[in-house]
């Protein structure tokens, strides 16, 4: 008889969720047309992101609109990813990864499939932040009974390599 060992269910890794990130730099005209990019592609209504300081040769006041923020997960995150990577030629820096997370940039959001130039809104690039996790991280998160998630369990940055690598995606 032969007997197959089955893998830990616990020990697979997790898509968490995907943000995108556009710094627009000023508020204004092009920030409002950097939101509705962004409510047109996804369907959902970014987060802004305030500036923390003033910096007068920038121009930029302290509590100004300056950016946007979106919080993918599921399906409609592995979707975008999938359609990100294409973007990147599937091909990705060993420095842009890291235990269980990585991060990537696209330069014009007009690279990405199914996306037409409009000269209304204009060319934005936007920021990708990807983040892995396993089943079991909610104890570290919750309120109750909160605990620390053990050294074994953790995702190291080879094994984000290699969940990449399923995906297709070449690391350089």
């Amino acid at each position: 008889m032969e007997l197959k060992q089955k893998e830990n269910p616990m020990r697979e890794i997790i898509l968490e969720k995907v943000v995108i990130n556009i710094g627009v730099g000023q508020s204004g005209e092009k920030h409002q047309k950097a939101q509705n990019l962004l409510e047109r592609l996804f369907n959902q209504k970014p987060a802004v992101t305030y500036s923390k300081k003033t910096i007068k040769n920038f121009g930029i006041r302290r509590g100004e609109a300056i950016g946007l923020k979106l919080t993918l997960r599921g399906e409609a995150a592995m979707k975008f990813l999938l359609d990100a990577l294409k973007v990147k030629e599937m091909k990705l820096k060993r420095g842009s990864i890291n235990a269980g997370n990585f991060s990537f940039g696209i330069p014009e959001h007009i690279d990405l499939p199914g996306v037409e130039y409009d000269p209304d809104i204009g060319v934005y690039g936007m920021d990708v932040c990807v983040s892995l996790t396993r089943r079991g991280y909610r104890v570290a998160e919750r309120r109750r009974k909160r605990s620390k998630v053990g050294a074994k369990h953790r995702i190291t940055k080879e094994e984000t390599i290699e969940w990449l690598e399923k995906l297709g995606v070449v690391v350089e």
